[in-house]
């Protein structure tokens, strides 16, 4: 029988605790339901009691909804040894689970509460009973326990030793300054296990070494009850253990535990999370980063094909994801040909060594391409085998303030060289006139530019493409051409380009 791991989900409470960070009522409300009824973790811990009346009053909408779902017992709150003043604030705002925050080491008991620990025990006695009376559950932190077991581990026997004879459901315990290796973390825990077997034990870590999923890890493995999580990390300093690396780490590499979340649901649920935060979630976090399930280089999109040699158990729709394809300097024709799928299109060898290269020139040039783009790369590179009897060599284009715009233009036809300078009204209408200059020169009729109109890819994020699609008259016919760059001008430079070499 594998066994089964309480996740306990403290975004809403420690997460909250992130610099800069306060949750709305209706923004933990939203929470709660998404984390209890679709993540399905097995509990949340959502504030602290006595904090403000903002939290008074979401914890009451959160109540009210657990109560008429069935999951009020899993909707806990952090509470203090004050002399029953958050079990008045719980009766007031419906909660039935306290979480109460106790020391775990001397250090702290001594220097912060100044009281002995037979003092300590007394208040914490009354507090549980007094809750039980007002049909309240409790659970106990041990504040700065990891400390205290390197420091005063006699004391934390004792304490385990004291809170063993009373009605408590959980002991808490948290590495409340991220200090811990993963090695102490087993060591610690299978021994406060090993002296205590009747209690359930739930490990609280912190990430301030980068440590903290490893020592979640090594909590399970030492054989801890349940463990503590926010939704990206968020909390004080560099943040709580992650919800979603954890949940991935457990369900593939310790089968010998499950755990009641829907991993389906992860990506979702982070970014509602960064959203209603305002912090970004970093492109290269595991599992709900933009980047994650991005391959880059060609050579990985090649070995995806072969049988899939780049692929880990970490497939992305298990979190409700797709792996993509990133289009850059390296991206290579695999990259392209997966792109190519996505969109439905087939093209030749050759073409696709053509927008491969043009792919890399914008790489080159440090432009993001994306999917998004692709189409019009294709087009831009496909109807371009116009005969180039005209060629623009090149030009400058100069913008100064309170001086009109100017462009100096080199243009190659019928084998001859020939140079203008002209001014507009803007860049572009600066290189049509030194254009037509040179057409004038040679006795040729230029066609009317009738409209112009810019646009980038619809759906496209990136900065890489700027399409500009003009439309000339002569008196023959309409006709559009378009000019494909990252540079608005230089996109209208190559679609008037194309129109000389129609009509020459």
């Amino acid at each position: 029988m594998k066994r089964t791991i309480e996740i306990m989900d403290t975004t809403l409470r420690d997460g909250e605790q992130t610099s800069g960070v306060s949750f709305s009522v209706a923004e933990k409300l939203t929470l709660s339901r998404l984390l209890l009824c679709e993540l399905n973790v097995d509990r949340i811990e959502v504030a602290s009691a006595r904090v403000s009346t903002g939290e008074h009053n979401a914890v009451n909408e959160i109540t009210q909804w657990a109560k008429s779902e069935g999951l009020d017992k899993r909707v806990e709150v952090l509470g203090f040894v004050d002399g029953g003043t958050s079990i008045e604030w719980m009766l007031e705002t419906g909660v039935k689970v306290q979480n109460l925050l106790t020391k775990g080491s001397l250090n702290h008991l001594k220097h912060q509460l100044k009281k002995s620990p037979s003092e300590h025990f007394k208040a914490i006695e009354d507090n549980v009973f007094a809750a039980q009376k007002e049909g309240i559950e409790t659970n106990v932190y041990l504040e700065d326990w990891s400390n205290g077991m390197r420091n005063s581990k006699a004391y934390v026997n004792d304490y385990l030793s004291f809170v063993s004879t009373l009605p408590i459901k959980r002991v808490l315990l948290p590495d409340t300054l991220g200090v811990m290796t993963y090695y102490e973390t087993y060591t610690f825990i299978s021994e406060v296990i090993k002296k205590f077997p009747e209690i359930h034990f739930d490990f609280h870590g912190h990430n301030d070494y980068d440590l903290s999923v490893a020592n979640a890890m090594e909590a399970v493995r030492a054989g801890c009850h349940g463990l503590h999580l926010t939704v990206n990390g968020m909390g004080e300093r560099a943040g709580n253990t992650p919800m979603e690396s954890t949940v991935a780490t457990l369900k593939d590499f310790m089968p010998e535990v499950s755990i009641n979340i829907n991993e389906s649901s992860l990506f979702k649920v982070s970014k509602l999370v960064a959203t209603f935060t305002g912090f970004r979630i970093p492109v290269n976090k595991p599992i709900v980063g933009e980047n994650v399930f991005t391959q880059t280089a060609g050579i990985h999109a090649d070995g995806d094909k072969k049988n899939n040699l780049y692929f880990n158990d970490l497939l992305p729709e298990r979190f409700g994801r797709t792996r993509e394809y990133a289009l850059g300097k390296t991206s290579g024709k695999a990259n392209i040909q997966k792109n190519l799928q996505k969109l439905g299109v087939t093209l030749s060898d050759d073409e696709i060594k053509k927008v491969t290269q043009r792919i890399i020139e914008l790489g080159d040039k440090k432009e993001i391409v994306t999917t998004e783009d692709l189409p019009y790369i294709i087009s831009d590179v496909l109807n371009s085998n116009i005969e180039q009897k005209v060629k623009v060599k090149s030009y400058v284009l100069t913008h100064s303030k309170g001086l009109r715009p100017t462009t100096a233009v080199s243009v190659e036809m019928e084998g001859e060289l020939l140079e203008e300078n002209a001014s507009g009204d803007g860049q572009f209408d600066a290189f049509m006139n030194a254009i037509k200059k040179i057409y004038q020169r040679k006795n040729k009729e230029l066609p009317l530019l009738i409209d112009y109109a810019v646009r980038i890819p619809p759906g496209s994020n990136s900065d890489a493409l700027c399409e500009t699609l003009i439309t000339w008259k002569n008196t023959k016919k309409e006709f559009i051409t378009r000019g494909l760059d990252s540079d608005q001008t230089v996109s209208a430079i190559k679609a008037t380009e194309k129109m000389l070499n129609i009509i020459s």
